[in-house]
């Protein structure tokens, strides 16, 4: 097989570990590449005060994607090099249709500098970020990338579903947790689209790119590259649209793959 000349890898259940942790053997692999120049492009729906400490840890430079596309960081200078919002307008109103649809349903934005909810929306265990709390209209900004909407109740499958419905094709929906949690971005927005301009700024197409990736955000991403792989953890929807099946990310997958398909020593 040839050699890809791009690598494209989502974080969560593909490169790093269950405990979101980076092995010895994948930062081996990835070192290698780096020496070879082969770019490594990180495409995580995590934003990116969640990726502080793992920046290091995956190669302090070159450019990450975050926010399932809606922000493209810039490693090296720790800052935002572009990002793609959700308009007010578009905010306001795939709130009050998802209500609409589906009461009890609270809300919560990522936006460039941090995160903000409503009063009711639950705190994720791990993060001690600082939020700004109040009523959706107070709270939304210009430089959204990402509406959260969660429900307390509804089986996780039942809610994703309704959600899509409610905001049509005004946004994006995906999900890549295991409970009623929705992750929205603007109309266009997916790992896909941006990695394809970030591609074509270094001169590179689809045919040039491995993809690897375990959750639905991650469908985009595998169909648009031009090979792409799916963890042996994947969700099964994603096991049935990549190319081939990498071994779980606790067996250093990736790792494993790319010092195949690279011819690396580790």
């Amino acid at each position: 097989m040839t050699a890809p000349r791009l690598v494209a890898t989502d974080l969560d259940g593909t490169l790093l570990d269950s405990g979101g942790r980076v092995s010895a053997r994948t930062r081996a692999v990835l070192d290698e590449l780096d020496a070879t120049g082969v770019p490594v492009v990180f495409t995580t729906g995590r934003p990116v005060r969640w990726m502080e400490e793992l920046w290091d840890a995956v190669g302090g430079h070159g450019l990450a994607i975050c926010s399932n596309g809606a922000i493209v960081y810039d490693v090296a200078r720790r800052e935002v090099r572009d990002h793609r919002p959700v308009t007010r307008e578009v905010g306001l109103a795939l709130a009050e249709a998802v209500r609409a649809a589906i009461p009890g349903t609270t809300f919560a934005i990522e936006h460039t500098e941090g995160w903000a909810s409503e009063v009711a929306f639950p705190r994720h265990p791990d993060d001690v970020a600082v939020r700004t709390q109040g009523a959706w209209e107070d709270i939304f900004r210009d430089d959204v990338v990402k509406v959260l909407a969660v429900h307390r109740d509804l089986d996780p499958e039942d809610f994703w579903d309704q959600v899509a419905r409610a905001v049509g094709d005004s946004a994006v929906t995906t999900w890549s947790s295991s409970f009623a949690l929705v992750e929205i971005s603007a109309a266009g927005v997916t790992k896909a689209s941006t990695l394809a301009s970030l591609a074509a700024e270094m001169g590179f197409g689809a045919d040039d790119v491995v993809a690897f990736g375990d959750m639905p955000n991650d469908l985009p991403m595998l169909e648009w590259a031009g090979t792409s792989y799916a963890m042996a953890n994947a969700h099964p929807s994603v096991r049935d649209l990549a190319d081939h099946l990498a071994p779980r990310n606790d067996d250093d997958g990736v790792a494993t793959v790319l010092a195949d398909r690279f011819g690396l020593s580790r």
